[in-house]
This record gives structure tokens, C-alpha cells and sequence, in this order.
């Protein structure tokens, strides 16, 4: 499953709400320093999608706040 999230730093809560099909706006609590915020994406999407990190792969936009996964074992 490919799917498209839009990131949120420095929020005072976290969360995932899906905007359309594939597309998710996630809410992190890290500032988009040195990678902190998209390790919390990760963190964020596994809990949400029951999967393990391990099954999370950033597609792309790395240093962008859309990016592009794909998860495995849904």
C-alpha cells in the first residue's frame, strides 16, 4: 500500500487523520531537525497501521513535509 502523508512539526498533540483515500495528514510533536520529525511519522504510522517499522519504507521526501510510503503487510 503506497500512500501520501502531509507532516505537521511542533504540534502539541499527535495524530493521523486521512484527508482523502491514501492520503494522510499526520501530526508529530518533533521539530524538523536532523530527521527527528520523520522517525516520528514512522513511529506514528506503524502504531497506527498495527505493523512494525521494519515494514515502513519513505518512498520519497525525506527532507519535505510530503512524503511518499509504502507499507507492506496490511
Amino acid at each position: 500500500m503506497v500512500i501520501t502523508v502531509r507532516v505537521a512539526t511542533s504540534a502539541k498533540t499527535e495524530a493521523i487523520l486521512e484527508i482523502a483515500p491514501g492520503v494522510f495528514r499526520v501530526r508529530v510533536r518533533e521539530k524538523p531537525i536532523a530527521g527527528k520529525a520523520t522517525s516520528a511519522v514512522f513511529r506514528v504510522l506503524a502504531e497506527h497501521f498495527r505493523v512494525p517499522q521494519s515494514h515502513i519504507t519513505l518512498l520519497r521526501g525525506m527532507t519535505s513535509r510530503e512524503k511518499v510510503f509504502e507499507i507492506v503487510g496490511l
